[in-house]
């Protein structure tokens, strides 16, 4: 009886913990995609139908480029909550100054890579030529704030391995406020178009990423941001790189694919891209929501992990999976049966609504698969094991959406044959991750038993 009522105690403190963790952190990520969204939104209705889709259409050039440094940022979650679960306090400043130069080095790589091979990309991806104008101005612009957008993400990584997703919460408010007010400004008072809405985006991005860099510098305790202290630890730097690597060539792999998903889109026309730009916002929230779980996985698995705890880390893995699968199929259900009014939100086009209210039903109703894959892997990069699940995203995600694309797409031209290829991958990438997952903690255990 004691066992069993202290075994319900822990599950309420721990089911606490996950959910005021992951809400604040999937509201910040959502407010994140507002940003986007707003973008989107004001383009849409106030600049056209091509400045809807060559917005829109930038999207997966965007992903590809900055998700291999997001990854890292990763890293620095999986590595400092290590650190911190072993009080290994000397190492958490450490990791916490090597993060910060990291961001600010990938994030003036990427938009150096941004502004000189922009037209280059948007013509690999089929860019039609009635919007690829409009999508090289925005996209240059967007870029120019990449370093903005890395110190957001590393900064954010570092204050959640001490389970604080607040002040980034509280950041994104400010600087989403902000992004909504320039955005009407810029485009509808300076008729700017999609400059406009890129430079809105950019300087609210540096609001957000400001904010963080103060909180950092004005922390109190391991985690404080020490301008004069700032260089980087080559020790830290690999146990970094050995977790966000894979983690972010898993995304970039994903992003290459959905490159490749978009290529065969803008194939079917502007009026694709533009649905695809508007639903690809709702998507996000769904995929946010699950994300922060599997955040919050990979942040309390490391921590336990760190401290050698493995039933505690198994009691995460299982709750993080639980409660994700519940919100967001209710969040999927809301999204898909008002289909109709969430499609208006970006334009007024009855042609595009539908095609947007199709794309939602085909992505959404199978969404617990990706669910599935995406907490998974974030228990396994807590466990330290972050290979594994980026070589089977890559193999069962990216690389079958190719096939997909050059394969069955040329067979059957349709708009419904590009959308299968998303619940199709992750029925397979769920199998894999499902069997790894299995066998890496059978392993664990075995180790520690015999330790």
């Amino acid at each position: 009886m004691i066992n069993t009522a202290g075994h319900k105690i822990f599950s309420k403190i721990l089911l606490k913990k996950i959910l005021f963790f992951a809400i604040p952190l999937a509201t910040s990520s959502i407010l994140q995609q507002f940003f986007n969204a707003a973008d989107i939104a004001v383009a849409g209705h106030f600049a056209g139908a091509e400045a809807l889709a060559a917005v829109g259409a930038n999207t997966p050039v965007i992903n590809l480029l900055i998700n291999l440094f997001v990854g890292l940022s990763i890293g620095t979650n999986v590595i400092v909550a290590i650190l911190t679960g072993k009080k290994d306090y000397e190492g958490i400043q450490k990791a916490v100054h090597t993060s910060i130069i990291l961001a600010l080095s990938s994030g003036i790589f990427l938009a150096l890579i941004g502004i000189f091979f922009t037209n280059t990309i948007l013509k690999l991806i089929c860019t039609p030529d009635n919007i690829i104008d409009l999508a090289e101005k925005y996209l240059k612009i967007y870029f120019i704030g990449m370093p903005f957008v890395m110190l957001y993400n590393f900064s954010s990584a570092i204050l959640r391995c001490k389970g604080d997703t607040e002040r980034p919460l509280i950041a994104l408010v400010i600087a989403g406020i902000i992004n909504i007010i320039l955005n009407l400004f810029f485009v509808i008072n300076l008729k700017m178009s999609v400059q406009g809405v890129a430079l809105a985006t950019t300087i609210s991005n540096s609001v957000s990423a400001g904010m963080l860099i103060y909180f950092l510098i004005k922390e109190k305790g391991n985690l404080k941001l020490n301008i004069k202290n700032l260089r980087l630890n080559l020790k830290i730097l690999c146990q970094i790189a050995a977790i966000g690597i894979p983690a972010g060539v898993q995304g970039m792999m994903f992003s290459l694919s959905n490159v490749c998903v978009q290529s065969a889109l803008n194939k079917l026309g502007s009026s694709i891209i533009a649905s695809t730009a508007a639903a690809i916002n709702y998507e996000c929230i769904v995929y946010f929501i699950f994300s922060a779980f599997a955040q919050a996985c990979v942040t309390f698995v490391g921590q336990n992990y760190g401290a050698g705890k493995i039933d505690r880390c198994i009691k995460i893995i299982k709750s993080c999976l639980i409660w994700s699968i519940i919100t967001t199929t209710m969040l999927c259900f809301v999204i898909i049966a008002f289909g109709k009014t969430f499609a208006g939100v970006f334009t007024n086009d009855d042609y595009i609504i539908n095609l947007t209210i199709i794309r939602l039903k085909y992505i959404l109703s199978l969404e617990f698969l990706n669910i599935t894959v995406e907490i998974l892997s974030g228990a396994m990069r807590g466990f330290g094991h972050s290979l594994i699940p980026a070589f089977i995203c890559v193999i069962f995600i990216c690389i079958l959406r190719v096939i997909w694309v050059y394969t069955v797409f040329p067979m059957y031209p349709k708009y419904e044959t590009i959308l299968l290829v998303y619940p199709v991958s992750w029925l397979f990438a769920a199998i894999a991750i499902i069997v790894a997952y299995l066998i890496t903690v059978k392993n664990i255990k075995n180790k520690e038993l015999i330790n």
